[in-house]
């Protein structure tokens, strides 16, 4: 006999629906993980800010936007050389890709607070250009921020440049030195020793000393 009792059949309803009938649905797609290389891997971030980059457009003459997204300095651990590196937010496209080098001059752009201006080889479209960027920060500390670290990275670099460039200078001097050692004692060996012809010539004076000699018998 049926029950005509609401909460009973509401009961009953929820019972099945809660039970367990030990099916198991797979996912019909499985996706393996994947690593993903950044060719960051080696460089420690000195900087990470979030900006707006701009490009100079020589043949039309204006600022050209270039992306949005994050600015990072980077130092590798081996080499110790700092890259500028910005990619795109949502597309990870790099932007800008260059070495902070002590040729750098970074300005602050006229007119804005926010904003600075520079020149580089960069490397972000797969070949060197000579680019001229500005970017623009959400404030004037993290444009100051980014400005004076640049600055200092490209100091830094030209002291290094120029103490390689003399250690290079004073190995190839001392090369040379050790060139012109070497020459000389050379130079002073064959002197001390006796030529072929000299050793020849003094065992036949001494042959003809001795047939000379009047026999002692």
């Amino acid at each position: 006999m049926a029950s005509n009792d609401p909460d009973r059949e509401e009961e009953a309803a929820a019972a099945g629906e809660d039970e367990d009938t030990g099916a198991q649905i797979a996912p019909i797609v499985t996706l393996s993980e994947v690593a993903v290389t950044t060719g960051e891997e080696e460089e420690d971030a000195l900087l990470d800010l979030k900006a707006k980059l701009y490009r100079f457009d020589k043949d039309g003459s204006q600022w050209k936007e270039r992306g949005t997204g994050s600015v990072k300095l980077l130092k590798h651990r081996e080499t110790g050389k700092v890259r500028l590196v910005m990619r795109q937010a949502k597309t990870l496209k790099i932007c800008a890709n260059h070495l902070v080098v002590r040729s750098i001059k970074i300005q602050e752009h006229a007119g804005n607070d926010k904003s600075c201006v520079w020149h580089a080889s960069d490397f972000a479209d797969g070949e060197l250009k000579d680019e001229m960027f500005g970017i623009r920060f959400g404030s004037v500390e993290n444009c100051k921020k980014f400005m004076e670290m640049v600055e200092d990275i490209a100091e830094s670099s030209g002291k290094n440049e120029e103490k390689e460039s003399n250690d290079a200078a004073e190995a190839a001097g001392l090369l040379h030195k050790l060139s012109v050692d070497e020459s000389k004692t050379e130079e002073k060996a064959s002197e001390k020793a006796p030529t072929a012809s000299a050793v020849k010539a003094e065992e036949k004076s001494e042959a003809v000393t001795k047939a000379e000699e009047p026999s002692k018998n």
